[in-house]
């Protein structure tokens, strides 16, 4: 009767130790190799900062496609639609919507931003610096497609 409960207490702890399949353990298979899938949004509207843009995309094994958009500072809406995969690569396709407006100035003078006007630069001593005053001042445009 000893020898029995003796080898029964044995297969307890080995049950216990190996699981309820008597020492068969069983492997999970991780797959790294799976194709990526995702979905993915987001949207951005900053009526401070005047930032209002939005993105989507899908990704489904190496095909990637979607859009985003965003406003430009001169007032048009710029859309790209965009499609990736490893045969034909990335490809986007760029719409804007809008007519752009450009201020006038691209600057400011100091006399509109101090209240009076300053001049140019005028030496206390009495030598010449070169510098005979006068005002400069720049603009540039952008009258091509963009």
């Amino acid at each position: 009767m000893y020898k029995v409960a003796l080898f029964a207490c044995m297969v307890g702890v080995a049950v216990a130790q190996y699981g309820h399949n008597y020492g068969h353990h069983e492997e999970k298979y991780v797959d790294y190799y799976a194709p990526p899938h995702y979905k993915f949004d987001y949207s951005v509207h900053d009526p401070h900062t005047h930032d209002v843009k939005k993105q989507e995309e899908t990704r489904e094994g190496d095909v990637v496609k979607g859009y985003y958009s965003l406003y430009e500072p001169d007032g048009t809406e710029r859309i790209v639609h965009y499609t990736a995969d490893k045969h034909n690569g990335f490809n986007a396709v760029v719409e804007r919507k809008g007519h752009a407006v450009h201020p006038q100035n691209y600057g400011h003078s100091s006399e509109a931003y101090y209240g009076h006007h300053s001049g140019g630069y005028s030496g206390s001593s009495g030598g010449s610096s070169g510098y005979s005053g006068g005002s400069a001042s720049s603009s540039s445009s952008y009258h091509g497609h963009y």
